[in-house]
């Protein structure tokens, strides 16, 4: 008997012209602590979390988590990237990823490019987010200092010691957040969690621990 259950799935998004697809583990007794949402980079896709066990790891850990694929990228490139359509619509779009997908109030992992969708989700909706985990994300240096510290959100900031380009300018920017730790991965680049998963998952399973 698997103690996780896997599927997938697709959701439609109003200002999307094809519908996102996504992966979903859970606890296959259905008991379900939170609810986490991964985000991806520019080179992956959600299958980077199914193969390197992420979403193995969060079912077993009581979690709900869905890993989509952002516009464009993935299984989702018929869909369009939602940042044409005005300066709210990053996130405009991921508030409505999470209500489509009931996943409020989430964890979001969110590494590299999608930074730019889950900063400006962060800011404008941070009572939608259970608790955000950075891990080098593009566009930090779109807030101030004092727009971080007035987010209250526990935050785990993680990056490899070997990222010395974004992980270093995120870090200095996201050390500015309320309440945050950081995490940093030795011997491990741009993409850490793919160069050590074992460390990744302990990190995360460590910090969702403290939620």
């Amino acid at each position: 008997m698997s103690t996780v259950k896997m599927t997938e799935g697709n959701v439609q998004l109003e200002g999307c012209k094809a519908p996102l697809f996504y992966r979903q583990s859970e606890p296959a007794s259905g008991e379900v602590k939170m609810s986490v949402l991964l985000l991806h980079g520019i080179r992956f896709s959600s299958e980077n979390w199914l193969k390197i066990g992420t979403l193995d790891t969060l079912a077993k850990a009581g979690c709900r988590a869905v890993a989509i694929d952002l516009p464009g990228l993935g299984q989702s490139r018929s869909a369009v990237a939602p940042a044409a359509v005005g300066e709210l619509a990053p996130a405009g779009f991921l508030k409505e990823v999470c209500e489509r997908l009931r996943l409020t109030p989430a964890v979001v992992i969110s590494p590299s490019l999608s930074g730019m969708y889950s900063l400006p989700f962060l800011h404008q909706h941070q009572e939608l987010v259970r608790a955000y985990i950075p891990v080098a994300p593009i566009c930090t240096d779109k807030f101030t200092a004092e727009q971080y510290q007035s987010v209250k959100v526990p935050s785990l900031i993680v990056y490899g010691d070997q990222d010395a380009q974004l992980g270093e300018l995120s870090l200095k920017n996201l050390s500015s957040l309320a309440n945050h730790r950081v995490v940093v991965m030795k011997g491990a680049g741009h993409p850490c969690y793919l160069d050590d998963p074992d460390t990744w998952h302990n990190a995360l399973t460590d910090f969702l621990k403290t939620l």
